[in-house]
């Protein structure tokens, strides 16, 4: 599930007890993004895709940052193969590679949470955006920085920032590239919560969401998903159409049954496609 060098592997998974723990693993150059980077998250985000076992996921950095943006260095010496990979689309997904390193977490039928610890910065917080919950230390540093550089956000922003924030606050946060804590960054919308220990505080809630029923949780993220920007008449029937398909289904129904019975509930995973 991760790429790799002749270095450790970009991205390191682990799957315990339905919780997936993706960890970005270039600590040395602050979780920087590369080309072997941007192939890893993606080739990672579509293994996890297709693993019915997978109940949450829990995306982290490690090291002292979560991810501090694009590694100038090594996109300058890609030379001009890198561009055209990294534009590449396939009929997978809307988008491209650069961009799918934060929307790939949109496309996966499970929540993900983004553990933000040091600095988000540029690409780093797209890939945070493209989280369903960010919970960060009140101190990690976040910035939509592309401007510093000469360019716009491209990392699929347009579908994430713009309907956790404002528009003028997300204008006015790629105009100026500034840097801003992640405990500003709570009341403008970059983040969902904040905690000195975002990483526990992260695995907590991955663990509290793959207790429920695993059918239910992915339909709840498909309505969150969905429901941005349909009328009242097309966001109250996806609601009854995700809803019919859970009603008196097994889990639908060891759910109630737990709760009359005062126990927990053991649910089936989702069967393969």
């Amino acid at each position: 599930m991760s790429s790799s060098t002749s270095e450790a592997p970009r991205v390191l998974v682990s799957i315990d007890d339905h919780v997936a723990t993706v960890t970005l693993n270039r600590p040395d150059k602050r979780n920087g993004l590369d080309l072997a980077m941007f192939e890893a998250i993606v080739s990672t985000g579509e293994a996890l895709a297709k693993d019915t076992r997978v109940r949450a996921v829990v995306l982290e950095g490690a090291g002292k940052v979560f991810c501090a943006g694009l590694d100038w260095g090594a996109f300058l010496s890609m030379g001009e193969e890198g561009g055209p990979k990294l534009l590449a689309r396939g009929d997978a997904s809307p988008a491209n590679v650069a961009q799918r390193v934060g929307w790939i977490w949109q496309e996966l039928p499970v929540p993900v949470i983004a553990s933000l610890h040091g600095a988000a910065v540029g690409g780093g917080l797209q890939i945070a955006l493209g989280c369903d919950v960010r919970i960060a230390h009140p101190d990690t540093q976040l910035s939509v920085m592309e401007i510093k550089y000469g360019l716009i956000p491209d990392m699929s922003l347009t579908q994430t920032l713009f309907r956790l924030a404002r528009p003028d606050v997300v204008a006015e946060l790629m105009y100026t590239g500034r840097v801003l804590p992640a405990s500003e960054g709570l009341g403008l919308g970059l983040v969902t919560r904040l905690s000195d220990d975002p990483r526990t505080a992260a695995h907590a809630l991955a663990k509290e969401i793959a207790s429920k029923s695993p059918h239910a949780i992915r339909a709840a993220k498909q309505l969150a998903r969905g429901a941005v920007g349909l009328d009242a008449k097309e966001s109250f029937l996806l609601e009854t159409r995700l809803q019919l398909g859970l009603l008196q289904t097994p889990n639908q129904m060891e759910a109630v049954m737990a709760v009359m019975q005062k126990r927990d509930a053991q649910f089936a995973d989702v069967e393969g496609t």
